[in-house]
């Protein structure tokens, strides 16, 4: 065990203790008496002081010192009852610490580390896996995360290690917290403080990896930057629960997924370790038998199944969910077997000593034993031999397109009917030892026949079982039938485009070429797109559909196509296609892992990637001719995506000679589609007419290649490729092209963006990310936020990722530069409705860019870049001239504001002027402001009057209104600033430019009712907006109030130098950028806690 780290003086222990390794930082002792001369004198004085002096505590026979370097002083770290405890300690060490001393300059900092990392280890070991064994400590921990990372409470902390963080070359020892949306790092030593607080959305790499230096460790890579994380006790525990938070906040923030209220990840307010591993087993579980996503795995238990057939016990374990009993072995003999429990007649549990109980069913014999107890399960399947056709429901089409088309002819004595026949009787036999159904034992050889090729009569059923979609339809009788009443006669986007690919599936099968195929395969598309609307229809979706309709009943094709879209090719069938990139990502991987001479000479791997997009995309069906691509699709059924991945290398492997001959991609594209087309099925019974011709099929020049072979030899050199393997490199691969695909969404909006503003390169960036990341705050701390809805990876680039009110107003308080004030709110709203162009109540980034980029004050402008020359009047009002000359989309015609609109911009104007070094100017430039428009209002007010008074005939009656000038209501500040202020200095101005008295400033009797106001400082008036609908021209303002223009307002400001300084004032854009992402995550947690 390990021990906290005290000092030992080792001249005095010398007699006591026997050095048995040693190194330059380490010493592995043994206590004399035991061991190899325990016999002798000296063991025997020693075991007997051990016993007497302290008979309550027997010292441990070993123990590992740490020696500090150049000092004679030692440390203990470690102890162990047998040299076999000792030795895993002292092997970890060497493994973990030794190299990673070497780094350090002096032995106290060599000594400081080891002993913070032992004390980390020490924690770590006395730590429960979860707050629930220990939840004194797991509090303590959560208190801790919350302080040192400021995070709201809702924010689960799930669960923390002791690890080091490497900085270059030097380890920084602390604890890495893992809660549900962040990856915390803290460490403290020697004065050095390390805090890292990373979002799992931002997370591009997570993988294990190992170096020179580092023995084992944890790479994480978020926005370019690689993360190490190394010496921890439970490294592939952290690693697994690491990537299952990162693949969560990918469901939440990316898929939008939402769990039922059982679901152990429905609330991640509520997350826990335990939690996440009932999740991942679920899902392994599924994946490995193919069962329905309402599958959840009960009990595992270790077992053996006994396998008439070969007539021994297979060694594996037996798996029990709500409505199926698995088995999968453990021995090599890749043996599994799924027994549906309603097939289940009869149940026998039962005992026995040492002998071997056979019991007889109606199908097969299967008999399982648990442990040594010898525990028997006996189970007897239903009498029902069509296991596949159990509760299925009446289907449109009864009968599969192939043998409408081409009927099967029992007479026909072809060699290829012949070999055809030849295998449905291999099947048979197959059946009749194995078993036939849902009840199957499938193992090598099931797979050898797969590989051999399947007969046409039986593809159907093998593909519903092989792919599991025989569970989806029996658990789910009659759907497919009310899916099509459901969806008749509806219409939609995705109707019309499954209506214009009807005939571009499969044209040249005679299938396809008449209304019954047509007809079938509009039916199952429409179904399919009605039952899974965020899919809906996709393109290769009807190639797919097609070929499953040739060769099953057309229920059976829409349960095979839910199988393929929803659980063996998750997220291929979208917009972004990021499941089919995911997959490439791994080819990728693999060819580079076994074609490592093509690798060399070609630099380039993403060549690969674009070709065998469509051989992913519709599992060779768009490159091969139909004949050999459903000897694809046998293996893909059976094999999953796996099958596909040892295809392409299997070609590739092939075409290596005339590949590495290509210099460029064109001459290499030439190659694989010469090759597809040489590519043959010798072996298939269907006639001329039915089959594709390629392009080279009369060429005798040509040497073909079997369909077989090819797969034949892509199982013998590729077959090791494990499954569990590609499941975990498609993990790993996802975080990398959704973070590749975030990171093309940028660079698009900030290459459109940058033309119409004058930030620098890094500017836009950090804001486009604190854009990107005002939107995932507002999501964190919600079950199902609504806010979710505002990314839409399908629309184009800009309108991506938009704002909705809140949100902009949070960002925006963040980045306005001036004093906090009581209008900031107002403010805020203002800006967003006049940067809302097309009025849907969202804010695109160019909006939200371009709003911050202009300097207009009634156009609520934030700042402009910093660290350029102020901005010329002359040259910004010209520019302001040909703008409204052009009428871009992005300005909008202001309307007139009304007089209590205008107070609000009066009030708001003192709030952004508090506190600032020139505060007096300021509030009397805005006062001559006021005064000079009310006047120009008043004048023009009167000269309207005298035009309506020559054309009486158009006047209506009005009652007359007194001759009372247009004034301002009366408000605290004015009173304030007339009293404190008043009698100060003013520079030389005539007095019509002096501020009027604010007892003067008196509403009319004309004027509406205004709420009460307060000073720019304070808190208790209400806020003033601006409403939408306001008037746009005088006539439409009500007779007796007053409104003034944008223009007005704008050429009586630009009037006051005060005020133009103020707006011309060079802003440091960097500072406030910082300081919006330091404290983005802080306002989130204060607008929680309100």
């Amino acid at each position: 065990m390990w021990l906290r780290p005290e000092e030992v003086l080792l001249k005095n222990a010398l007699k006591l203790w026997v050095t048995e390794k040693s190194n330059d930082y380490f010493v592995l002792q043994r206590r004399r008496g035991y061991g190899e001369d325990s016999g002798g004198l000296t063991g025997l004085l020693v075991g007997t002081l051990d016993t007497v002096l302290d008979s309550t505590a027997k010292v441990a026979p070993f123990r590992i010192l740490h020696q500090t370097p150049d000092s004679q002083v030692y440390w203990s770290v470690a102890c162990g009852a047998s040299l076999e405890e000792i030795s895993q300690h002292w092997d970890w060490l060497q493994q973990n610490i030794i190299r990673t001393l070497s780094v350090f300059d002096s032995g106290e900092d060599i000594t400081s580390f080891v002993q913070g990392k032992i004390r980390g280890l020490i924690a770590e070991e006395g730590k429960s896996a979860g707050d629930e064994e220990d939840p004194e400590r797991f509090r303590e921990a959560v208190l801790r995360f919350e302080r040192l990372f400021g995070l709201p409470q809702r924010e689960k902390l799930v669960t923390y290690f002791s690890c080091s963080y490497w900085r270059g070359r030097v380890p920084n020892q602390g604890w890495i917290y893992l809660s549900t949306n962040f990856l915390c790092f803290y460490s403290y030593m020697l004065g050095n403080e390390v805090k890292l607080m990373y979002p799992w959305d931002e997370v591009s790499r997570l993988e294990r990896t190992s170096s020179v230096l580092l023995a084992e460790s944890i790479r994480v890579c978020v926005r370019g930057e690689d993360h190490y994380f190394s010496m921890l006790l439970r490294l592939q525990q952290t690693y697994l629960i690491m990537q299952q938070l990162a693949e969560y906040a990918i469901v939440r923030f990316f898929d939008k997924e939402t769990f039922n209220a059982e679901h152990p990840l429905a609330n991640p307010l509520h997350i826990m370790q335990k939690a996440l591993e009932i999740h991942a087993r679920n899902q392994s579980f599924r994946s490995f038998f193919r069962l329905p996503q309402e599958e959840n795995l009960c009990e595992v238990h270790e077992s053996f199944l006994w396998v008439p057939f070969s007539h021994v016990n297979t060694l594996g374990k037996i798996c029990v969910s709500e409505n199926y009993l698995c088995f999968a072995s453990q021995d090599g003999s890749q043996c599994h077997l799924i027994i549906p429990l309603w097939e289940v007649r009869i149940l026998l549990i039962f005992l026995q000593a040492t002998k071997n109980v056979m019991v007889k069913t109606s199908a097969l014999e299967k008999k399982q034993h648990v442990g040594d107890t010898r525990l028997y399960v006996c189970v007897f399947l239903s009498e029902d031999e069509e296991g596949v056709m159990v509760g299925q429901s009446q289907a449109v089409s009864t009968e599969a397109l192939m043998n409408v088309f081409h009927p099967h002819d029992a007479e026909n004595l072809d060699p290829k009917m012949l070999k055809e026949r030849m295998k449905e009787q291999s099947w048979q036999i197959h059946f009749a030892e194995y078993g036939r159904g849902s009840g199957m034992f499938c193992t090598k050889k099931t797979r050898d026949l797969i590989v051999r090729g399947v007969p046409e009569t039986l593809r159907g059923e093998l593909w519903m079982l092989f792919s599991g979609a025989v569970h989806d339809m029996t658990s789910h009788p009659g759907y497919y039938g009310r899916l099509l009443e459901e969806c008749m006669g509806s219409s939609s986007l995705a109707c019309d485009e499954i209506e214009r690919d009807l005939h571009r599936s499969l044209p040249e099968h005679p299938a396809f070429q008449s209304d019954t195929g047509i007809s079938a395969l509009r039916r199952v598309l429409t179904a399919y797109a009605h039952r899974n609307p965020k899919i809906g229809y996709c393109q290769a979706m009807n190639i797919l559909t097609s070929v499953l309709l040739l060769y099953a009943k057309e229920e059976e094709a829409f349960w095979l196509l839910v199988a393929v879209c929803e659980r063996m090719l998750p997220d291929y069938f979208n917009r972004r296609i990021i499941g089919a990139l995911v997959d490439q990502a791994v080819f990728e991987e693999l060819i580079r892992e076994h074609l490592t001479q093509l690798t060399e000479h070609m630099t380039d791997l993403s060549f690969f990637s674009s070709v065998s997009l469509s051989w992913f995309l519709t599992l060779f069906i768009s490159v091969l001719p139909i004949e050999s691509a459903v000897n694809v699709v046998d293996c893909f059924f059976y094999d999953g995506i796996k099958a596909i991945l040892q295809l392409g290398l299997a070609v590739l492997d092939y075409n290596m000679d005339n590949l590495l001959c290509c210099h460029d991609d064109a001459e290499a594209v030439t190659v694989l589609n010469r090759f597809f087309d040489s590519v043959t099925n010798k072996d298939s019974p269907l006639p001329a007419t039915v089959q594709q011709a390629s392009a080279t099929a009369n060429d005798k020049s040509i040497q073909k290649v079997d369909i077989s072979d090819l797969i034949k030899e892509s199982y013998e050199k590729y077959g090791n490729i494990r499954t569990e393997e590609v499941e975990n490199m498609r993990k790993r691969n996802k975080l990398y092209v959704i973070q590749t695909l975030e990171d093309t969404t940028k660079q698009n909006v900030l290459r459109v963006v940058a033309q119409d503003v004058k930030f620098s390169a890094a500017q836009l960036d950090e804001l486009y990310m604190l854009f990107k990341r005002q939107h995932f705050v507002s999501c964190y701390w919600s079950v199902c936020s609504p806010a979710l809805q505002n990314h839409d990876p399908s629309l184009p680039y800009l309108d991506q990722y938009q704002l909705d009110q809140s949100q902009f107003s949070s960002l925006f308080n963040l980045l306005q530069p001036w004093t906090t004030h009581t209008h900031v709110r107002s403010l805020a709203r203002s800006a967003f409705r006049l940067l809302d162009a097309n009025g849907d109540g969202l804010v695109n980034f160019k909006e939200f860019i371009c709003g911050l980029g202009k300097r207009t004050i009634e156009k609520s402008v934030v700042f402009c870049p910093s660290g350029r020359a102020k901005v010329d009047l002359q040259e910004y009002l010209k520019q302001w001239q040909e703008d409204l000359q052009r009428r871009e989309e992005n300005i909008k015609d202001l309307p007139r504001i009304n007089q209590v609109q205008f107070i609000g911009l009066t009030k708001t104007l003192y709030g952004v002027f508090h506190g600032t070094e020139e505060e007096e100017s300021l509030y009397r430039a805005v006062a001559r402001v006021t005064s000079l428009l009310l006047r120009m209002e008043e004048v023009g007010r009167k000269l309207q009057e005298s035009s309506l008074q020559k054309t009486p005939q158009t006047t209506p009656t009005s009652t007359p209104q007194p001759e009372t000038s247009p004034t301002l209501p009366t408000s605290p500040e004015n009173e304030t600033l007339a009293e404190g202020k008043g009698d100060q200095p003013e520079s030389p101005a005539s007095p019509q430019e002096t501020a009027p008295s604010h007892s003067d400033i008196t509403p009319t009797s004309t004027s509406r009712p205004s709420t009460p106001t307060s000073s720019p400082t304070g808190t208790s008036s209400p806020v003033l907006d601006t409403p939408t609908d306001t008037p746009s021209s005088p006539s439409a303002v009500r007779d007796g109030d007053w409104s003034f223009s944008f223009e007005q307002i704008l050429a009586s400001l630009l009037n006051e130098p005060s005020v133009v300084r103020f707006f011309e004032r060079a802003v440091d854009t960097d500072s406030l950028i910082a300081h919006a992402c330091k404290n983005q995550l802080k306002v989130a947690h204060f607008k929680i806690e309100v």
